[in-house]
């Protein structure tokens, strides 16, 4: 997701879904047996968009099997005042609780937020291990990890960057940032990652300087086709790939294949008279998706929402048919893989 503070007039980026258009597009589901895990999805109240419980479970609901969700960051509900490095905590305490109605089976058999990645700024160093400690308390064993973005990049304004504020090489030059992100290991976390494409080796040298750190990287490694980037795509592509299959070769590093239903990968679907079909966005994304499976193989690949966030492109049933529609050429124990069981190995569901 590209996240941004609603502080900073960017709330756009989590609007500018149209329900009336999204039902345009009906279309039957595909292998509704298949058990699904979402690994990333988000959940907030914001002045100009709400995604609440009712609100995903009505996309879970919409015919695939999906039986457990992860929840990760996106700045909602932090605490109003107390100490700053500890306002994010507000986030995980949300959550939780929205968890903790969905665990009721109140709500059906559905998982929500089964687990939680919250953010703490590890820009602190060794003392954001108070604020990690405070985040496993709040999530009343669901927390998992954190997410600290770094999406950042200078060519055009149409690509915010991420709402961390983050320097141009956060994960590769911030000496206060790796102190903390050492710190992750020792308490047993996991670590999302979120970049932009131009960006992905500093995430390898982070994944090699920290061998032994589970690390799932968001979106593909964010492909952006916006502004100045719009008119490079293939030129993009080749410069991702190769990147792409570096970093596989650290094996502390899963790929999350999705979120390139966003304004800023430049597939401009929401332009459309009508929403895109699943094959039209299986048609669009396979270059990625194969790509990603080639280098990580199954064992490290996971199938993966990014909702509301991608809702702009299509609706919840669409992108799982997209999905699976992408995996068609997968064995039985490999779509497990892909809907499933990666995401729940990677966080410990």
């Amino acid at each position: 997701m590209n996240e941004q503070t609603p502080e900073k007039s960017t709330v756009a980026s989590r609007s500018g879904i149209k329900p009336e258009w999204l039902a345009l597009h009906r279309e039957d589901i595909l292998e509704p047996a298949l058990e699904i895990v979402d690994p990333h999805h988000h959940l907030w109240d914001f002045a100009r968009h709400r995604y609440l419980l009712h609100d995903l479970l009505a996309d879970t609901g919409s015919g695939h099997n999906v039986t457990q969700t992860v929840f990760i960051e996106c700045t909602a509900c932090y605490r109003a005042d107390g100490p700053a490095a500890l306002r994010p905590v507000g986030e995980t305490e949300f959550v939780n609780g929205i968890a903790a109605m969905a665990a009721s089976g109140a709500y059906g058999p559905i998982r929500v937020a089964a687990g939680i990645v919250g953010f703490a700024d590890l820009t602190l160093g060794a003392k954001v291990e108070e604020v990690l400690a405070a985040h496993i308390i709040a999530g009343g064993g669901r927390f998992r990890g954190i997410r600290h973005a770094a999406g950042w990049q200078d060519k055009t304004p149409e690509v915010h960057n991420s709402h961390t504020d983050p320097p141009p090489h956060l994960y590769r030059d911030h000496a206060q940032f790796r102190e903390g992100f050492k710190v992750l290991g020792r308490m047993g976390l996991v670590f999302d990652a979120w970049l932009y494409h131009p960006q992905i080796d500093d995430l390898i040298d982070l994944a090699r300087a920290f061998p032994d750190q589970p690390i799932v990287l968001d979106h593909v490694g964010g492909p952006l086709g916006l502004g100045w980037y719009a008119d490079k795509r293939a030129e993009i592509f080749a410069e991702w790939s190769g990147r792409i299959a570096e970093l596989a070769r650290a094996e502390n590093v899963y790929m999350k294949l999705g979120g390139i239903g966003m304004r800023i990968n430049g597939f401009a679907f929401h332009h459309r008279e009508r929403p895109p079909s699943s094959q039209e966005l299986a048609d669009a994304w396979r270059p990625y998706i194969e790509t990603c499976l080639a280098a990580f193989g199954p064992e490290r690949c996971m199938f993966e929402s990014n909702f509301p966030v991608d809702k702009l492109s299509g609706s919840y049933a669409t992108y799982w048919n997209a999905f699976k529609r992408l995996a068609a050429g997968a064995s039985a124990q490999e779509k497990a893989l892909l809907f499933r069981d990666t995401a729940r190995k990677f966080y410990k569901l």
